[in-house]
C-alpha cells in the first residue's frame, strides 16, 4: 500500500479576501525550485463581477514564493488576460525552468460562454520571474494541462499535454520539437493533431472515466515520473477524483514502464471535501525533495495543498504494464502461469443445470488427484455444485453429468431471483470433508451453511452429505467462510466475511444455532489507497506452510471495481496474527474470459492445492468459467516475508 502523507498544516495556500483577484479561490499550483527558493504559480479566482460586457469570476495566475515549500507568504498577481486568446481567463498553470528561462503554460480562454474551441493552451515566458516577457498561443485545438519537460529527451524539446479535454475522450499525448519556437507554431500543431493517436499514452481503464495530465514530469533514474489526474465514473455521474502515478521510459516517454495499482490520493480531508467545487483533489505540481516526491494539488478547487511519499517506496510500488491499454499486473518476482488449455471447465449447453455458468470451484488434493466442486447455474438461476477430477492438476479426467449437491433446505431453495448453494470451500479433517458455502433463497440475507461427507464416500462418489446447518447469524450478509484444515490449540478456527472485512472465530465444538453463530474479531480490513480498497474476503482455505498459514484472498477496488487476488501470512499457532500482507495483487484480470464474462474484470478463487513446489489456484474467471493458474510456492513465501507487518 502506498502511504502518501498529507502535509499536517495543509492547505499551504488559501484565498485572501482582501485581494479581489484571489478572494474566492487559489488552487492548482505548480512549483519550480531555483537557488533554494520555491516559486509557486497558481490559479486565482475572484468574485463574480462585470467584465467584457458580461459578468464572470475571472481566473488569473498568481505567483508566490517560499523558503521551504510549505509556507508561502510573498504573493502577487502575475499573469492576466491581455490577448485575444486568453481574453476570458488564464487557468491552471504549469511552470518549467528550461535552458535558462521559465516557461509557464496555462489554459487560455478566448470565448464566453466557454466552448471547446475557445479552450486552448498558451505560454508565458520570463527570464527571472519578475515580469512576463512574451506570451504565445500554443495549441490550435481544444486542449489543457501542458507540461514542458525540464530537459531535452534525445536532443528534442519534449512536452506532455491533454487534448480534447472538452471533446472527450481526452487524450494524453507526447509532443517533441526541434526548437523552442516550434511550441507556438500553428503549422506544427495542425500536423500534430492529424496524427495525434500515434503520440497518445493510453491510461484510461474504462469509457466511464476521464484522465488529464497533472504535474510536469519529474526525472528519476528509472524514467520520467508523471503524476496525473484520474477521474472515475466521470461520464456516468458520482465521479471520484483521484491522483495517480505513471512511469514513462526515459528516452521514449510515449512508452509506459509502470503505473500505480491504485490511487495515491482521493478526497478525504475536510479541505478536499468542502469548497467551491467539493470532493476534488487535482495534481498540478511535483518535485523531488530530500529523496521524497512532493505533490502539490488543488483541493476542492479552493486551496493549494501538499503531500509527500518516499520516492523509492513509490517507484517500488509501481506495477509492470503491457503494451496497449494498460492492465495491472503482478510483479515479476512471483511468476505465474495461466494454463494454455484454459478454461478447463465451461458451461455445457446440453446440461440444463450448468448451461449458463460454471465457476468458483472448491478444490482438494486426495489420493494423487485434484477434486473440484464447482458452482453451476442454468436457466433457472439456481446454483448447484458439479464435480470434476483432474489427474495432473490441469486436465479433466472425469466430469459428472449430474450435480452432486443441490439445495435441500428452505434457506437455500429458490423464493425469488438467484438462489441456491454458492461458492463452496472444502477441507479435510480426520476422516471427513467439511464444506462451507453461501446459502441463499433469493429473499433473505445470504448466510453460511456447513455440511460434511466421509472421505471414502467422497472418493467413491457416494454423495451422502450431512444435513446442512446455518452457522452465520440471521439478518446479516455473511459469505466467504471456511474452517482451517486442522484444530489449532484444540479449537476449530473459522474465517468468514462480515463485509467489508475478513473475520476470525474459534470454537471448541462444531455446534451452531440460537445465539451461537459465527462472529469473532476482524482479522484483515480493506486498505484505503490500495487495490483492495472496497472489500475483501478469503479465497481458498488457508494452506499450512513452513512460514505460516498462507491465505490467498480476494479484494475489490472501490474505484475500478475489479476483483483481484492478494496474499497474506498468518501465524501458525495463532492465526489471529497477520504476519505479512503483500501490497500488490498476486493475480488480476488479464485474459479475455477474465476481463469479459458475466461479471467482467473478475478473478475469484475458492480452491487451491499444492503439488510439488507449485501452488495451483483454481479460479472463477468472469463469473463464467473455471481456469487454473500456477505459481512457485517458495517464491510467494519469500516475497511475503519482505512485507512483514
Amino acid at each position: 500500500m502506498i502511504n502518501v502523507q498529507r502535509f499536517e498544516d495543509n492547505p499551504v495556500l488559501s484565498p485572501i479576501k482582501a485581494y479581489p483577484w484571489e478572494s474566492a479561490a487559489v488552487f492548482n499550483g505548480s512549483v519550480v525550485v531555483s537557488d533554494s527558493h520555491y516559486y509557486l504559480v497558481y490559479r486565482a479566482v475572484g468574485l463574480k463581477q462585470p467584465y467584457a460586457n458580461t459578468a464572470i469570476a475571472l481566473s488569473t495566475i498568481g505567483l508566490a514564493s517560499s523558503g521551504n515549500g510549505k509556507h508561502f507568504e510573498k504573493r502577487h498577481q502575475f499573469i492576466v488576460p491581455s490577448e485575444n486568446f486568453d481574453r476570458f481567463g488564464c487557468e491552471d498553470p504549469r511552470i518549467t525552468k528550461f535552458e535558462g528561462k521559465y516557461y509557464i503554460f496555462y489554459t487560455a480562454l478566448s470565448a464566453y460562454p466557454f466552448t471547446p474551441d475557445g479552450i486552448k493552451v498558451a505560454a508565458a515566458v520570463t527570464g527571472d520571474l519578475s515580469k512576463i516577457e512574451e506570451k504565445h498561443r500554443v495549441t490550435t485545438f481544444n486542449s489543457k494541462a501542458f507540461g514542458l519537460f525540464p530537459e531535452r529527451v534525445n536532443g528534442k524539446i519534449t512536452a506532455i499535454l491533454t487534448a480534447d479535454t472538452d471533446r472527450p475522450p481526452a487524450k494524453i499525448a507526447i509532443a517533441q520539437f526541434d526548437k523552442i519556437e516550434d511550441i507556438w507554431s500553428a503549422e506544427y500543431w495542425n500536423n500534430f493533431y492529424r496524427s495525434i493517436n500515434a503520440a497518445t499514452i493510453n491510461l484510461v481503464r474504462s469509457g466511464h472515466d476521464h484522465v488529464e495530465v497533472g504535474a510536469v514530469p519529474v526525472k528519476t533514474k528509472e524514467g520520467w515520473l508523471l503524476i496525473y489526474s484520474y477521474i472515475y465514473n466521470y461520464f456516468i455521474g458520482h465521479p471520484t477524483f483521484a491522483i495517480e502515478a505513471v512511469l514513462l521510459k526515459g528516452d521514449d516517454p510515449k512508452q509506459v514502464i509502470a503505473r500505480s495499482a491504485e490511487s495515491l490520493l482521493v478526497p478525504e480531508k475536510h479541505y478536499e471535501l468542502y469548497g467551491v467545487v467539493p470532493n476534488i483533489v487535482f495534481p498540478s505540481g511535483a518535485i523531488i525533495e530530500n529523496d521524497e516526491l512532493v505533490i502539490y494539488y488543488g483541493a476542492a478547487d479552493t486551496t493549494v495543498c501538499r503531500a509527500s511519499v518516499p520516492l523509492n517506496v513509490l517507484l517500488k510500488s509501481l506495477l509492470p504494464q503491457s503494451a496497449g491499454v494498460p492492465v495491472f499486473k503482478t510483479k515479476d518476482i512471483i511468476p505465474k502461469e495461466r494454463y494454455r488449455g484454459n478454461p478447463i471447465i465451461s458451461p455445457k449447453k446440453e446440461n440444463i443445470w450448468e448451461n449458463r455458468f460454471t465457476f468458483n470451484p472448491a478444490a482438494i488434493y486426495l489420493e494423487g488427484k485434484v477434486h473440484l466442486l464447482y458452482r453451476a447455474m442454468g436457466q433457472d438461476d439456481v446454483s448447484v455444485l458439479g464435480y470434476a477430477v483432474l489427474g495432473d492438476g490441469y486436465n479433466i479426467a472425469e466430469r459428472l453429468e449430474e450435480p452432486v449437491y443441490t439445495p435441500r433446505e428452505d434457506f437455500e431453495k429458490k423464493k425469488g431471483g438467484n438462489a441456491g448453494c454458492e461458492d463452496p470451500r472444502i477441507i479435510a479433517v480426520n476422516d471427513r470433508i467439511f464444506m462451507c458455502y453461501t446459502a441463499y433463497n433469493g429473499i433473505d440475507n445470504p448466510r453460511v451453511a456447513l455440511t460434511s461427507i466421509s472421505i471414502p464416500d467422497f472418493i467413491n462418489k457416494k454423495w451422502n452429505w450431512e444435513k446442512p446447518v446455518l452457522i452465520s447469524p440471521p439478518n446479516i450478509d455473511d459469505k466467504d467462510a471456511i474452517m482451517f484444515p486442522e484444530k489449532i490449540n484444540g479449537k476449530y478456527v473459522f474465517l468468514h466475511r462480515f463485509s467489508p472485512n475478513i473475520w476470525i472465530d474459534y470454537y471448541s465444538e462444531l455446534e451452531f444455532g440460537e445465539d451461537n453463530y459465527l462472529n469473532g474479531e476482524i482479522l484483515m480490513e480493506p486498505r484505503v489507497y490500495s487495490w483492495d480498497s472496497e472489500k475483501i474476503g478469503i479465497g481458498p482455505p488457508p494452506i499450512k506452510t513452513r512460514a505460516g498459514w498462507l491465505l490467498v484472498y480476494h479484494g475489490i477496488s472501490r474505484y475500478s471495481k475489479k476483483y483481484r487476488l492478494g496474499a497474506a501470512l498468518l501465524q501458525t499457532d495463532n492465526p489471529s496474527v497477520v504476519l505479512s500482507r503483500l501490497d500488490y495483487p498476486v493475480m488480476e484480470p488479464e485474459s479475455e474470459h477474465e476481463k469479459r464474462g458475466f461479471r467482467p474484470d473478475t478473478v475469484f478463487s475458492n480452491g487451491a492445492v499444492v503439488i510439488g513446489d507449485k501452488l495451483f489456484l483454481y479460479t472463477g474467471a468472469g463469473d463464467q468459467v473455471v481456469d487454473v493458474v500456477t505459481m512457485p510456492l517458495e517464491k510467494l513465501l519469500a516475497e511475503l516475508k519482505k512485507y512483514h507487518i
